[in-house]
């Protein structure tokens, strides 16, 4: 499941921070996030308050491409842009050389914007607009996935209107589940992602003699917070069975996209391990002769994150007690909408030391929804003392609203021990600066 509510729940403190190497707890300084005070950070910047780390970001896709070394696996990395698409992150992988995975036009343009070559930009996503079609043919992507018969229709109709020729992947439904939440599942029979395996070859038949378009290969993406290689080498095992095949048929198959789904650990839990699921991936692909391509978000940024928030009040209800922080679920969505389980830590030294009792903690959004956790062991917190919500990296910012009128917080980035300012904090006035009233 995906960091489901129960998940981590034995986890301590202490469990918390042997389990995240970026982060020190200091006598003086308080907790520390890549040898940064984070409460210099909220001295200065406020909360509620995003902060990433750089070498964080650098470690992680420095450990993957590692894995894949030692695999004897070679693959490109296309950063998921949908799990944080700040322009920042996104210089960062393009300066490590990863390309990029985009769903829309928007993601592309940042992509773009951001440096990210044309030729290294995936376009995924199952609902492609012909506006973005045509924007990412006059960009020069690389490669778009093509998610069903009617697409590639489209496609080939816009790219031969436009005198150029559109490299797609047809994206295959292997229908493997991959034990993870319902929500973040994509690769079952009945999503709306992908096509079913036995259209794939017909489909690239037609592909091959439609004008405008040049099938490349195969893509395919099981889901998200995958923690187990078992679906993936049921996936990859039938990718690599409709690669031999078309072949097989006559078909030129150049490129194989295994997607990607990396899990985390929001607990004290390991992650996926990098290791087997790099030794399967060589396993399915070994001597296939394919280019291959991945495309891992979370997995990047999640544990590089975390939300600054303080404490408003503590509230004692009927036995119950709730800690109200400044932060919401506007802010961060993740445990309202899929239940998911982020650890929660005091800033404090004195506050990590103390003793330790359960608390619901939630935020001031007028939904029963807004809660962060429930019946979590935290020490008494006090109205100003700070907590950080941990492995917020991934789907926390990007994924943000205004309910109930509430700007969104500033954004940091620690590089090199130092924090920049990477997004002000919205000024209120801004909720309402592109709105226009009614004359009278």
């Amino acid at each position: 499941m995906d960091a489901m509510t129960n998940t981590g729940d034995a986890a301590s403190l202490a469990d918390l921070m042997a389990a995240r190497h970026a982060f020190k707890m200091h006598a003086q300084d308080g907790l520390c996030f890549e040898d940064v005070p984070l409460h210099a950070i909220a001295d200065a910047h406020g909360t509620p308050t995003w902060v990433y780390g750089a070498g964080s970001m650098a470690a992680q896709y420095s450990a993957l491409m590692a894995a894949f070394r030692a695999a004897n696996v070679s693959a490109h990395v296309h950063y998921a842009v949908k799990a944080n698409d700040h322009l920042a992150v996104l210089d960062i992988f393009r300066q490590l050389g990863a390309g990029a995975d985009v769903v829309s036009g928007g993601e592309l343009a940042r992509a773009r914007h951001a440096g990210i070559a044309a030729a290294d930009i995936v376009f995924s996503g199952v609902g492609k607009s012909a506006t973005e079609i045509g924007t990412a043919l006059a960009e020069g992507v690389g490669q778009i996935n093509v998610e069903s018969a009617e697409e590639l229709v489209m496609i080939s109709g816009i790219a031969s209107a436009m005198g150029t020729v559109a490299p797609v992947a047809l994206r295959m439904n292997p229908d493997v589940d991959a034990g993870t939440h319902e929500k973040i599942t994509t690769g079952v029979a009945g999503n709306k992602f992908g096509l079913a395996q036995a259209d794939i070859p017909g489909l690239y038949a037609r592909a091959r003699l439609l004008p405008g378009v040049r099938p490349v290969g195969i893509a395919l993406h099981i889901g998200s917070q995958i923690l187990s290689t078992a679906p993936y080498r049921a996936a990859y095992a039938k990718a690599t069975a409709m690669v031999i095949a078309l072949r097989a048929a006559g078909e030129s198959v150049a490129v194989l996209d295994l997607g990607g789904g990396l899990g985390i650990g929001y607990g004290d839990e390991p992650g996926l391990s990098l290791s087997a699921f790099a030794q399967t991936i060589n396993h399915a692909t070994s001597g296939l002769g394919v280019k291959l391509l991945v495309e891992p978000g979370r997995y990047l940024v999640g544990a590089a994150g975390l939300l600054l928030a303080s404490v408003i009040l503590q509230k004692h209800d009927q036995g119950k007690r709730f800690v109200v922080l400044d932060a919401a679920m506007n802010d961060l969505i993740r445990p309202a909408l899929y239940e998911a389980w982020h650890g929660i830590m005091p800033l404090s030294p004195v506050d990590y030391r103390a003793g330790l009792s359960p608390a619901d903690v939630v935020g001031p959004v007028c939904e029963s929804a807004d809660r962060f956790a429930a019946d979590r062991l935290l020490p008494a917190l006090v109205p100003g003392a700070r907590v950080a919500i941990l492995d917020a990296g991934a789907y926390g910012a990007v994924m943000s609203s205004h309910y109930n009128a509430r700007p969104r917080g500033a954004a940091i980035m620690i590089s090199g021990g130092r924090f920049h300012l990477i997004t002000p904090r919205q000024d209120i006035a801004a909720l309402w600066a592109d709105e226009q009233r009614l004359p009278g």
